[in-house]
């Protein structure tokens, strides 16, 4: 369970708890002018602390039930108390403090979860980061089940850069991610870890990994853009994040460079001929 979920369902039991507490002490200790039930405003704001906006308003409406309620059951206070403007002003200043105090809870909450997405996405492709991904891999290193790594790189992400702009370029890097979002399995880490290098955490086994490659070369070739790939195989490449990620880089440069001899060929070939 987060950490943060937990923490709210503390609040509430803990609120909760006052509420029958004060109720308690409200009937025992109560006498006209004292204000035992001024102490209703401390659950009422744990609980919009904790549930929001609504739920405040709720515990605003029970602590004008409980307050209204121990003035019936104290013989020290006169009943005629009990229904008074009074009452309908503790009622409206209850559920007031926990409307204010919810909805500020609920906009620092949504402001938390936009600034962990912002820390954990990469700025520019909306995938995981660097950070995130290494994480990823470390928890999956840990379980101990066996999984491929595989890392792609932009062959001619300098050529868009240098011809048409970097606003292209990351226009590409972006399409490049989309790509690849599209391929992978739901249960599979994807992440831009370099300025044009992506990562895939992915199960399976090495002809998949290699499909999954295939795949992302033909669709990006109908765009001009090649990649290669490198991969690694939890264990058979190595137990940890560090040998991993080693292999598969050398995997990847090998790739890369006999791509670059694919092309230098070609292109001496294509001289010749004219």
């Amino acid at each position: 369970m987060p950490v943060a979920a937990l923490h709210r369902r503390l609040l509430i039991v803990c609120a909760i708890a006052l509420f029958g507490g004060i109720f308690v002490g409200f009937v025992i200790f109560e006498v006209p002018g004292l204000g035992i039930g001024h102490f209703y405003y401390i659950p009422v704001a744990m609980i919009a602390l904790a549930a929001g906006t609504w739920a405040g308003i709720g515990g605003g409406l029970l602590a004008t039930g409980l307050y209204v309620l121990s003035i019936f059951v104290t013989p020290r206070v006169p009943t005629r108390d009990a229904l008074t403007s009074a009452t309908v002003i503790r009622t409206i200043t209850y559920c007031s403090c926990g409307a204010l105090i919810g909805w500020f809870a609920g906009q620092h909450r949504q402001h938390v979860a936009k600034l962990r997405q912002l820390a954990d996405r990469d700025f520019l492709t909306g995938l995981l980061n660097a950070r995130v991904f290494d994480e990823a891999l470390a928890r999956r290193c840990a379980t101990g089940t066996p999984f491929v790594l595989v890392l792609g790189d932009l062959d001619n992400l300098k050529e868009v850069n240098d011809t048409h702009g970097h606003a292209e370029g990351n226009r590409v890097l972006r399409e490049v991610g989309e790509v690849f979002a599209a391929a992978i399995a739901p249960g599979d880490d994807l992440a831009r870890v370099g300025g044009d290098e992506f990562a895939v955490l992915m199960e399976g086994s090495v002809e998949e990994a290699q499909a999954l490659c295939t795949l992302l070369k033909q669709r990006l070739a109908r765009e001009g853009l090649e990649l290669s790939f490198g991969y690694a195989v939890r264990p058979e490449d190595g137990p940890g994040p560090v040998e991993l990620f080693r292999k598969a880089d050398d995997r990847l440069y090998a790739a890369k460079l006999l791509g670059r001899n694919r092309r230098a060929v070609l292109a001496v070939a294509t001289a010749t001929q004219s």
